[in-house]
C-alpha cells in the first residue's frame, strides 16, 4: 500500500473569494487597497487550510512488470513479506525478538533487491522463498498471538520459549542465505586476483621468489655474501 495526499481546493476558493467580495464593495484604485485585500486573502486561506486539512488516501500499489513471471512474484511475495516483519516488529512488545525481526527485514530486503538485479539468481532462492520465509513468518505469527494471550499455560510458554530459542538459527541461516548468492562473484574475483599476480611477477612487476629467473637468485645470493663480508 502507499499513500497518497489530496489536497483540498477550498482555501484557494476560499482566499479567491475575499479578492472578488472585496473589489465588488470596496475600491482596488490604491496600493493600500491591494495590502489590505492580500493580507485578508492570506488570512482566509490559512484558516481554511486548517479547517480543511490534506486527505491521506492508501491505494494498492501497482504490481512490477518485468517480462519474468517469476521474479515478478518473488518482487511481490518479497515486498508483502517486508510489510508483514514491520507489523509483527511493531506488534511484538519483547526487545530482543523485535531485534531480530529487524535484522531479518535488513537482510530479506538486500536479498530480494540483489536478485532483482540479477535474475539469473532466482533459484538460488527458492527454497528460500518457498519455505524458509513464509516459515519463518509462520512462527513470528504464533509467536505474535500467544504474547498477546493473557494465559501463560504450557503450551503458550513451551511454543514461544522454542521459538525464542530458534531466532539465532534463523537470523544466521537469511545471512548465510544472502552470503552464497555472492558464491560466484568471490569466486571470479578470486581467479581475477591469482592471473593479476601471476602477470605482474612475469613481468617483472613485484618481487616474487617462485617467478625469479636464476640470474636473479645468484644476484640474490652475492648480495647476502656482500652483506656478511661487511659484518
Amino acid at each position: 500500500m502507499k499513500k497518497i495526499v489530496h489536497k483540498s481546493a477550498v482555501p484557494l476558493y476560499a482566499a479567491a473569494a475575499v479578492w472578488i467580495l472585496y473589489a465588488l464593495l470596496f475600491p482596488l484604485h490604491k496600493i493600500m487597497h491591494f495590502v489590505l485585500v492580500a493580507g485578508a486573502s492570506l488570512v482566509t486561506y490559512l484558516i481554511a487550510n486548517v479547517l480543511c486539512p490534506p486527505v491521506e488516501e492508501e491505494v494498492p500499489e501497482e504490481p512490477v512488470r518485468t517480462g519474468n513471471e517469476e521474479l515478478d512474484k518473488m518482487i511481490a511475495d518479497g515486498k508483502k513479506a517486508i510489510a508483514e516483519m514491520k507489523r509483527l516488529d511493531d506488534n511484538i512488545e519483547d526487545e530482543t525478538i523485535s531485534a531480530q525481526i529487524r535484522r531479518l527485514e535488513q537482510i530479506s530486503g538486500k536479498i530480494f533487491s540483489l536478485v532483482e538485479e540479477h535474475p539469473e539468481k532466482l533459484p538460488q532462492v527458492r527454497k528460500f522463498m518457498n519455505y524458509y520465509l513464509p516459515t519463518t513468518l509462520k512462527l513470528l505469527n504464533a509467536y505474535d498471538r500467544m504474547s498477546g494471550q493473557s494465559v501463560a499455560g504450557e503450551n503458550i510458554s513451551g511454543t514461544m520459549e522454542r521459538v525464542e530459542s530458534m531466532m539465532d538459527t534463523i537470523v544466521k541461516a537469511f545471512e548465510k542465505q544472502l552470503d552464497s548468492l555472492f558464491g560466484a562473484e568471490a569466486m571470479d574475483i578470486s581467479t581475477d586476483i591469482t592471473v593479476l599476480e601471476n602477470m605482474m611477477a612475469r613481468e617483472g612487476l613485484v618481487e616474487d621468489d617462485l617467478h625469479k629467473t636464476p640470474a636473479d637468485q645468484s644476484e640474490g645470493e652475492e648480495s647476502t655474501g656482500e652483506v656478511r663480508l661487511e659484518l
